[in-house]
């Protein structure tokens, strides 16, 4: 328990100083002039309604194209295609924004601030995908999504890595989420979108430490399928849930498998499951023992979880301009200290020290709730990847696993009945 409790502290730490120093390389501090005012903060502004119409309604015609190519022409290269022109659409010229990805935060934040009217195209693209999803599979993932479409295009050597390393990393994207509605829910920081590694290179406009992180994917990208989809993408775990349940996922074949073991190896991200055989039946005690065994792990999971997590609500918090520049003022000695910009420009603003306080007290109080609901939900997520281990499904024939699978149609070119 010490050696968990030592790698979980390691791995927010190093979180919180990701965040730190992407912030202040993405936004350098201003210089503070006689007479400088500080601006009252402000949402965005969404994009003009024509425009977003547009936006929408490509999305809707993206999706519906390349489902039409994957469920009724099961075709790869008009999946190839689709993915061309959402890089150059959603990804170039939109700049990768407004992004299914990014817009878990946009949804999270109108539930929990009421002052705060989330777009509407912000909410078409979280919803759009997910109903797609709900009747057709992972085919947003497919090529819609520049940030798959372009990790998709670099991919010519594909290299299969280890189950259980991909069980591990596959647990990330949770943590992720987790994180991210976390900090969007308080109000601090929309940290899918600021360290979104390939916004920059759309955009033109990366620090070259962003840069050199969506580099990094790419180069990855080119002998591992989709990294960034598969152990970080927040918005590809709803996804994932989702198309667990679809009604008309992609199949592999359009008719009977014949076993030939072609497409066996032909998915990059070992997301086509393998037959099973037949064996004998789990025993009624041996079931009814495991069931009461993991609905004690699982409860004891979120409540460790909970806790651990709850003692670095503090750390956490410390994203927060407010908490940070309280704690910073707090600690402040004028006789041996040096006033620091952040310091200057609260000095400007009129707000007294104990208004500030109170305003960071309450902070860190939803953060102590909001962390103790994060460690539950990793602890959750790790209860039930543990419960799946245990679970065995039988199969007769090779399926695409349906939460995994995003639709990319590589498989249907090695099948021989697909090309009869």
């Amino acid at each position: 328990m010490k050696k968990i409790f030592s790698i979980f502290s390691l791995f927010v730490l190093l979180i919180i100083d990701f965040a730190a120093f992407a912030q202040t390389q993405r936004f350098p501090r201003p210089e503070f002039e006689s007479g400088y005012t500080q601006p009252v903060a402000s949402m965005p502004e969404p994009r003009a309604g024509i425009f977003a119409l547009v936006d929408v309604l490509l999305l809707i015609a993206a999706l519906s194209l390349i489902t039409w190519f994957i469920h009724r022409k099961r075709s790869r290269t008009g999946v190839v295609i689709t993915s061309l022109f959402s890089i150059v659409y959603f990804g170039f010229l939109r700049e990768g924004c407004v992004c299914s990805v990014g817009s878990v935060q946009n949804v999270v934040l109108a539930l929990f601030n009421p002052g705060y009217h989330i777009p509407l195209s912000a909410l078409a693209f979280f919803v759009i995908p997910l109903v797609y999803t709900l009747f057709f599979g992972r085919t947003f993932c497919a090529g819609v999504c520049p940030l798959g479409a372009v990790q998709d295009v670099f991919l010519l050597r594909p290299v299969n890595l280890k189950k259980w390393l991909q069980k591990v990393l596959g647990l990330i994207p949770w943590i992720y989420l987790g994180l991210a509605i976390l900090y969007a829910a308080t109000g601090t920081d929309f940290i899918i979108c600021r360290y979104d590694p390939f916004v920059g290179i759309f955009r033109f406009n990366a620090t070259f430490f962003m840069f050199a992180i969506g580099a990094a994917f790419l180069l990855i990208s080119v002998f591992i399928a989709r990294p960034y989809c598969r152990f970080l993408c927040p918005y590809g775990v709803i996804l994932n849930l989702v198309s667990r349940v679809s009604k008309n996922h992609l199949s592999i074949t359009p008719a009977s498998c014949i076993q030939c073991k072609l497409c066996e190896n032909s998915c990059p991200l070992d997301a086509i499951n393998k037959p099973v055989e037949v064996k004998q039946m789990e025993g009624k005690r041996s079931a009814t023992r495991r069931f009461i065994l993991l609905g004690m792990i699982i409860p004891a999971l979120m409540i460790i979880g909970g806790w651990v997590v709850s003692n670095f609500h503090e750390n956490l918090a410390m994203v927060n301009s407010k908490v940070r520049l309280a704690n910073e003022l707090l600690h402040f000695d004028s006789n041996t200290m040096k006033e620091s910009l952040e310091i200057e420009g609260f000095r400007t603003s009129g707000k007294t020290k104990e208004e500030l306080y109170l305003e960071s007290a309450a902070i860190l109080k939803q953060f102590y709730y909001g962390s103790w609901m994060l460690g539950a939900f990793i602890g959750l997520v790790f209860g039930l990847s543990l419960a799946g281990l245990t679970r065995y499904k039988y199969r007769e024939d090779y399926e695409p696993d349906k939460g995994e699978c995003v639709s990319c149609a590589r498989c249907l070119k090695y099948c021989p009945v697909e090309s009869n």
